[in-house]
């Protein structure tokens, strides 16, 4: 990685709630369009990489629930 290129956290290390907020960041970021393309190219790969963490979180989280709202009682 260049010198110039911020070093992002490991997303496989991030929360959900801490990849949320990066991510809600570089909509911000995007949405501005001030960045050059490149970083604009460079924040668009951490975006999408971000929202799939974010999905594969609430995927295990709902798994989770309906995993335990469906499990037979026993008597």
């Amino acid at each position: 990685m260049p010198e110039d290129e911020p070093a992002f956290p490991d997303i496989a290390d991030l929360s959900y709630e801490a990849a949320r907020e990066e991510l809600i960041g570089i909509v911000a970021k995007l949405e501005a369009g001030q960045a050059p393309l490149e970083d604009s190219m460079q924040l668009w790969r951490r975006g999408e990489a971000l929202a799939a963490h974010c999905a594969t979180w609430l995927d295990g989280a709902q798994a989770e629930i309906e995993a335990s709202t469906t499990a037979p009682t026993t008597s």
